[in-house]
């Protein structure tokens, strides 16, 4: 997906929700543990219920991971059906990768091409050749790790090297990777007094923001520092959504959740 098609969908649902699919088998309604595949039944609810309401969704990996060949299976069956049913839908792998260049080539193989996810989060440590392997593929998004929402992100992110913070020297840095148009960044919205430094670096290029809900971001301020000309915010919310039931009703409260966060971003959007 191009950036400009993600722009035009933004406009067109007059949202710039990202939703979190971290699928714990433990907090889904118990019914759903009674399918062949309960991961992916949950993920399809949710999708049926909010999709109008959002132009992303974005699967944490791990959650997957952790049970084994069958979740890898359920993260696959869950995008094949957003790229069969919703193409329209931009896609994040939050998988937070990053090694040696071949493979990182690998690793981006894995989510561009077999499982066809639009985005891959990367850290930044291991530096260029650990990340241009992933802005090689047209039409693909690097989400690189620059500000996260952790409270561990204060250890190293914001420490100062030769008198500017680490996170800027990740911004400033990656501005010269090969293919560096394809660069989108992780930005926590618990940092929200952080975004304006961050935009002098990064005017026009999508932010990924976690931590709106459940971590306490706030919308509004993430907006007015971090919007530009092009919308440029991705605001993901994950637990504060698809767990906002238990009971048979979960997928229809999800999508109040959603609602309720649509209906403040187009304000957001008409506001600006």
């Amino acid at each position: 997906m191009t950036t400009n098609q993600l722009i035009d969908q933004i406009h067109k649902k007059q949202s710039f929700l990202c939703i979190g699919l971290d699928v714990d088998l433990n907090k889904i309604p118990k019914h759903l543990l009674e399918e062949e595949d309960p991961i992916f039944a949950f993920n399809k609810a949710i999708i049926d219920a909010t999709h109008h309401l959002c132009v992303a969704y974005k699967p944490n990996t791990a959650f997957y991971e952790a049970y084994g060949i069958k979740g890898w299976q359920a993260l696959a069956k869950t995008i094949d059906y957003l790229n069969s049913n919703h193409p329209d839908i931009f896609t994040v792998a939050d998988a937070k990768r990053g090694d040696i260049g071949n493979t990182s080539t690998m690793y981006a193989k894995a989510f561009f091409e077999d499982l066809g996810f639009d985005s891959v989060t990367v850290a930044p440590y291991m530096g260029k050749d650990s990340v241009e392997p992933f802005l090689a593929f047209k039409d693909k998004h690097t989400i690189l790790l620059a500000l996260t929402s952790n409270q561990g992100a204060f250890d190293f992110q914001t420490k100062s090297i030769d008198g500017l913070e680490l996170y800027k020297h990740v911004l400033e840095t990656s501005k010269a990777w090969n293919n560096s148009e394809n660069l989108m960044y992780v930005v926590g919205a618990t940092k929200a007094e952080y975004l304006a430094d961050i935009r002098q670096i990064i005017p026009n290029s999508f932010l990924l923001v976690p931590g709106v809900g459940a971590q306490g971001g706030n919308l509004q301020e993430v907006c007015k520092y971090g919007m530009n000309d092009a919308v440029g915010l991705l605001i993901n919310s994950s637990r504060g959504i698809i767990y906002a039931s238990q009971e048979a009703d979960f997928a229809e409260a999800a999508a109040k959740k959603a609602e309720a966060l649509q209906i403040q971003m187009e304000a957001e959007l008409k506001r600006f």
